[in-house]
């Protein structure tokens, strides 16, 4: 409980809560973020993103994936190539 309410002061006093009369969810997200006492939070307080831009680094994730996959594929071919060439050379 103490601990709650320390977040929610820290985070107005050094948000736009004081600007506004109010404590929003970006202020407790910023504070997340740029406080080293509070970084454990940063992955429960992300800051807001539009649903599209979210959309968009999924997408470049999933092709940067694939792309990540063939290049695993080239290795672990390359590396049986490697240990039939050590087994026909013995």
């Amino acid at each position: 409980e103490l601990f709650v309410q320390y977040l929610a002061t820290y985070s107005y006093k050094h948000g736009r809560g004081k600007e506004k009369n109010a404590l929003t969810y970006s202020d407790l997200s910023h504070t997340a973020e740029e406080c080293e006492t509070f970084q454990f939070l940063a992955d429960i307080l992300p800051k807001k993103i539009l649903a599209s831009k979210y959309l968009k680094m999924l997408e470049k994730e999933k092709r940067d994936g694939e792309v990540g996959e063939d290049d695993e594929e080239d290795e672990d071919e390359e590396d049986e190539d490697e240990t039939v060439d050590e087994v026909v050379g013995s």
